[in-house]
């Protein structure tokens, strides 16, 4: 017996190393479990899935075997969850939730005394938000209480519901903050005695926003110089002003931190009557705003800023495809419409005020080409991502799934905003003052490689661009990417790249954009729906005031402005850094996780269709494909890809028959069948119907 341990030993040598300090982040797929420390990503151990959730602080023991680093879990610093959201079952004398997050592997149980299902009128089937009341371990299963039912099967938002309650997201505003929203005024004049602000409605000002919007937060006004450059000025609404340090509407929006786009709704950050009255920069209305005015040369480089607090009046409201229409055929574009249409009386109003709307736009379109020679020179990385939406009916139905593509009127936007955060970073970095810079660290290099490997080995980029991109070059993956524009292995390339890079987060010290190509970058120009925007105007009004104003209305701002000592933003701004940022991902999840849920239903009416579509991805679980119409994506499960076992190869990132040798890999052209939908859950099933082939 000894000796067989002793060989076994040899063949699979294990190190352990223990570790107290080494603690880090739980991160979740549906099959596997990766933990992020300061030593990079590391695989969870197969056992401790059971014992943790998504976004748990664990402390780490590290293994290292033939198989490479594993981490082991010591002990649960700090859990992420709370509740579970889940159906409801009976399991003898206990109740039972089957967690819809399937990244969750144990059910959680109710106990023979606990009466809070039948006080919820809770029916098997049901969907309900539980509290955890202890967490499943390696030897005990999770025990819960229930908290709410969310509904039943019919019930007809209950896939958002769901969504909601997963993310611990409410609808509505609390009464406190909204009645202090309420009794806000604007003061024009008022606010035009302060000696920093500057009245600048004299200028042509326009929006250009979705066309169901209903805040505006950023304007834009531009004019040729004679020397063949530009004047740009961008006017973003001045929330500060109105939402004082620790007042009951800063705790709130602090405590939100985003506002939430969901697939039916929006969860705002700010009550009703400031992100869509007070603070809105209406057409034709006067607004306080935070202005920064750009001066570029010829080939769109920044020649000066200059920042300040302004009154301004914009003009002109356009929708991306009004400003698009303008853009492609001039004035003609209104014509189609005849006199009486909307672009043709935004046409003419613009002209009663003294402005060529389309010469405007052409201008600022001008500059947006320039801005990105000079972002693509600097090493500025453009992942292009599909964004699927749903368009609800007013039954709340999604009739339509669309996909959102950059175009010229959503490109000349973008990068004024981009430049104006630019301008304000390197003014506040300049002077020493710490904010919510937003920095995106360089990748971690065996996560490049391991990018750079795979597409070798697919032959989709040679050794020497792979050995480039590994470097770290921003120039070599620009490249890989251009290259791959309009070819089948496009989406493959974005996807590998966009997922070896860190993800974006706030800090109090500027540390720069990596894929920005940015010295220096903060997020500045949206403070009616972040909050770190509204930290950001904060910071600046307070540095503007200490360059021209004297000490005792220094000290008079930062009171409202920043409060002060223990309870002000300085002692704060590390910990509203860190929660701003894991804010920002719950909402970019449950916006993502709500289209998912309105697809399902889509799909849900066209069981049985047949539809053209690409792989997108492929997993141990099975193929990722997009649909040709509608951008979205389903999951052909392993036993739906044929009537033979597939085993998926890393290297390769592909699946392969095990008889038939037959491959599914991403760029493959296929035709799918909708095999089933479940809302609840946000899934879309689909059967592979065609043999792959790869596209031209």
């Amino acid at each position: 017996m000894g000796r067989k341990r002793s060989g076994r030993g040899r063949r699979s040598p294990v190190r352990r190393e223990r570790r107290s300090s080494l603690t880090g982040t739980v991160r979740l797929t549906e099959r596997h479990g990766f933990v992020e420390t300061a030593e990079g990503s590391l695989k969870l151990a197969g056992r401790a899935l059971r014992e943790v959730m998504d976004g748990d602080v664990v402390a780490v023991s590290v293994q290292r075997g033939e198989g490479g680093k594993r981490a082991t879990v010591e002990s649960v610093i700090e859990r992420a969850a709370a509740s579970i959201v889940g159906a409801y079952a009976e399991a003898g004398p206990l109740g039972a939730v089957h967690p819809l997050d399937t990244r969750i592997k144990a059910d959680f149980f109710i106990l023979p005394h606990d009466r809070s299902a039948r006080d919820a009128g809770v029916q098997v089937g049901d969907i309900v938000r539980a509290r955890i009341v202890s967490y499943p371990s390696r030897y005990e299963s999770g025990v819960v209480t229930i908290e709410r039912r969310i509904g039943g099967e019919d019930a007809a938002d209950l896939g958002i519901q769901c969504v909601m309650a997963r993310f611990d997201l409410e609808d509505g505003y609390p009464e406190e903050p909204e009645r202090a929203a309420s009794e806000l005024v604007q003061d024009i004049e008022g606010a035009l005695a302060d000696p920093l602000r500057r009245d600048v409605r004299n200028r042509f000002a326009f929006t250009i926003d979705p066309v169901d919007a209903r805040d505006f937060d950023d304007a834009i006004s531009i004019e040729r110089t004679s020397a063949g450059g530009f004047e740009l000025g961008v006017h973003i609404a001045d929330v500060s002003h109105y939402v004082a340090w620790g007042s009951s509407i800063d705790l709130e929006a602090r405590r939100r931190g985003t506002s939430v786009y969901l697939a039916d709704r929006v969860l705002p950050m700010l009550p009703e009557r400031l992100c869509n009255d007070l603070c809105s920069l209406r057409p034709d209305e006067d607004r306080l705003a935070m202005t920064v005015d750009i001066s570029l040369d010829a080939r769109g480089r920044v020649q000066g800023a200059r920042m300040y607090p302004s009154v301004i009046r914009s003009r002109v409201r356009l929708a991306y495809g009004e400003a698009d229409r303008l853009l492609e055929a001039g004035e003609a574009a209104a014509a189609e419409g005849g006199p009486d249409s909307a672009l043709a009386r935004k046409l003419a109003h613009a002209a009663a005020e003294g402005a060529d709307l389309v010469e405007v736009l052409r201008a600022a379109d001008d500059l947006a080409r320039l801005r990105r020679t000079v972002r693509e020179r600097r090493g500025a990385l453009d992942f292009d991502t599909v964004e699927v939406h749903a368009l609800l009916d007013e039954a709340g139905k999604p009739y339509e799934l669309t996909c959102r593509k950059r175009t010229a009127a959503t490109s000349l936007v973008e990068e004024a905003m981009l430049l104006a955060n630019e301008c304000v970073a390197a003014y506040l970095t300049r002077r020493g003052v710490a904010s919510a810079f937003r920095v995106h660290d360089a990748p971690a290099p065996d996560h490049l490689q391991g990018a750079a490997s795979a597409l070798v080995e697919l032959g989709v980029i040679d050794r020497t661009l792979g050995l480039a991109i590994s470097a770290g070059s921003q120039e070599a993956m620009r490249r890989a990417i251009d290259e791959a524009a309009g070819t089948s292995v496009f989406e493959l390339v974005n996807a590998l790249l966009l997922r070896a890079m860190q993800r974006a987060v706030y800090r109090p010290d500027n540390e720069g954009h990596y894929a920005l190509g940015a010295e220096a970058y903060c997020h500045f120009t949206s403070p009616i729906r972040r909050y770190p925007d509204l930290i950001v105007h904060r910071t600046l009004k307070l540095a503007l005031a200490r360059e021209r104003l004297g000490a005792r209305e220094v000290r008079e701002r930062a009171s409202r402005l920043a409060g002060a000592g223990r309870e002000g933003l300085d002692a704060a701004l590390p910990a509203l850094c860190r929660a701003c940022s894991e804010r920002e991902r719950i909402a970019d999840a449950a916006a993502h996780a709500s289209q998912k849920v309105e697809v399902a239903r889509y799909y849900g009416e066209r069981i049985g269709e047949q539809y053209h579509a690409v792989i997108s991805w492929v997993s141990e679980m099975g193929a990722f494909a997009r649909m040709d119409d509608t951008q979205a994506e389903g999951l052909i499960h392993l036993r739906d890809l044929g009537d033979e076992w597939f085993d998926f190869d890393g290297r390769q990132l592909a699946l392969v028959g095990s008889v038939s040798g037959r491959v599914v890999r991403p760029g493959n052209r296929v035709i799918v069948e909708v095999v089933s939908a479940n809302p609840a859950r946000g899934h879309l099933d689909l059967a592979l119907v065609t043999s792959p082939r790869a596209l031209h």
